[in-house]
């Protein structure tokens, strides 16, 4: 038992004062919400909800990621990961949605949504055992990748909307209010003091949110509208069961848990400087399983762990559970108020890019970060090279898998993250784990072969044996009492 108890922002159990943990909990909030209400939105539209049903949908996205976040921060028995994360409904799993709701409606996505809840729970029990299968090298590409694919999303939204169709995409009134947030943000974080430094995402916010109510960009509508409490209803919508609904959402489920390992992995990294524990990995998993599947009986869709926060964690290195709690505290109350949630939704899509485009810089340099502490070998180099080009690559140019099944392509179409994870433990697993001292010594030995001469004794001979699919971190990665099995 703690007897002093911490007030330090880069403590978990720290608890900070309320006037310093507030700016720096805000900004975890507003960099997340624009993603919460999207993704609601895109399927309301998908499925053809009346107003009424589309503004549940998004009133239950956001009580659901309150909730999820303050679950996962303090968790209960083996569920949760008990790290400075924010979970929450998030983009990952659109693709396959806007698919199974098309055809099945969101009957068919909340049926399907609860059978994938369970099979993520069902990885997260196993993941104890493959945890070895999952070193550096795959982790970080993992990162790497996610950090890599949300670039876009921040540009799009400095442009002035995540849709290139709007009337005034790409608009130099946009771009103008993005690059002057940005500057502020850069501006705080570089050169301000204390709260300042850490809030610089904050001040940004704020500052592009001021120039934007000057401009007239800011619209109050949506906060007249609406209601001041709203209780959220069980089963409001009833449940299908289609086995290609499924399969689809069991398969981007198990992805999910991979890009879950991926965020967890770069928050202890990138905000705590340590590696993932087992437990923690395990609680994650558990628990994005339970959450996705007690949403699915009130109306919410999947959840997953919000990268952009993860990025804010490992640009301030505020890791207090104190403050993400606030954030989640905060979302649970736009929850309940629909008014205050419709406030949050008002600010404009060109300060929100211009904040958080830092924020996905953070996230790749994570993912390097966990590269490196591998050695870069040419077999390291391989398996990260050839994820990055085919994940990014296929991105990049749709069309190329248009031929394919439309489950598979509802599976890798427009998520890079899922190629990359596929790609970097396939190559990891069956390629030979050649170090950089073996390399040595295979081309002193084509040299002395060349120049007739026999190699001194290696490593490899003195008993030394190199093992497929492990890295050098693996005693640090195998969970305890997995040894020797």
């Amino acid at each position: 038992m703690r007897k002093i108890q911490s007030t330090s922002i880069f403590d978990f159990h720290g608890r900070p004062s309320l006037t310093t943990a507030l700016p720096l909990s805000l900004q975890h909030v507003l960099a997340m919400i624009a993603g919460v209400i999207t993704p609601p939105i895109i399927i309301a539209g998908v499925v053809g909800a009346t107003p009424q049903e589309k503004l549940l949908l998004i009133q239950i996205a956001v009580l659901a990621s309150g909730v999820c976040t303050l679950f996962h921060l303090y968790g209960v028995w083996k569920f949760g990961a008990r790290l400075p994360a924010i979970f929450g409904v998030g983009f990952a799993y659109v693709p396959t949605l806007i698919a199974v709701g098309g055809q099945f409606g969101i009957g068919g996505i909340l049926g399907a949504q609860l059978i994938g809840g369970v099979t993520m729970m069902v990885v997260g029990y196993f993941i104890q055992y493959v945890r070895h299968l999952f070193p550096p090298v795959v982790a970080g590409t993992v990162v790497l990748v996610i950090g890599l694919s949300l670039y876009d999303i921040a540009v799009r939204y400095m442009a002035g909307s995540g849709n290139v169709d709007a009337a005034d995409f790409g608009a130099p009134l946009n771009w103008g209010v993005g690059l002057v947030t940005l500057a502020t943000v850069l501006a705080a974080s570089q050169f301000g003091k204390g709260v300042v430094k850490l809030s610089a995402i904050i001040v940004g916010i704020l500052v592009g949110y001021g120039l934007s109510l000057a401009l007239g960009m800011v619209s109050f509508a949506s906060v007249a509208d609406a209601d001041w409490v709203a209780v959220p209803t069980f089963m409001p919508f009833a449940m299908e069961f289609h086995a290609s609904a499924i399969v689809a959402m069991v398969v981007i489920c198990v992805i999910n848990s991979v890009q879950t390992i991926g965020d967890l992995s770069a928050t202890t990294v990138g905000g705590m400087n340590r590696e993932l524990r087992t437990r923690e990995l395990t609680g994650g998993l558990l628990g994005n399983g339970l959450t996705t599947t007690a949403s699915a009986f009130f109306g919410a869709l999947p959840t997953s762990t919000f990268s952009q926060n993860v990025g804010i964690v490992a640009m301030t290195r505020v890791i207090s559970r104190f403050v993400l709690a606030l954030a989640g505290g905060f979302m649970l109350l736009a929850g309940l108020s629909p008014k205050f949630g419709a406030l949050m939704t008002t600010i404009p899509y060109p300060v929100l890019g211009g904040a958080t485009i830092t924020v996905f810089g953070m996230i790749t340099m994570t993912g390097i970060k966990l590269l490196i502490k591998d050695e870069l070998s040419a077999r390291n180099m391989t398996i990260v090279g050839l994820a990055l080009a085919l994940s990014l690559g296929i991105a990049e140019v749709p069309a190329a898998i248009e031929r394919f099944p439309e489950w598979l392509q509802n599976v890798i179409g427009g998520a890079p993250i899922v190629v990359a994870a596929i790609t970097a433990f396939t190559l990891n697993l069956v390629l030979p784990n050649t170090t950089l001292a073996d390399e040595a010594r295979e081309r002193e030995a084509m040299a002395c072969d060349d120049a007739g001469e026999a190699p001194g004794v290696g490593r490899q001979e003195a008993g030394e044996v190199s093992r497929p699919g492990r890295s050098r971190l693996d005693d640090e990665a195998t969970p305890d009492g997995a040894r020797g099995g």
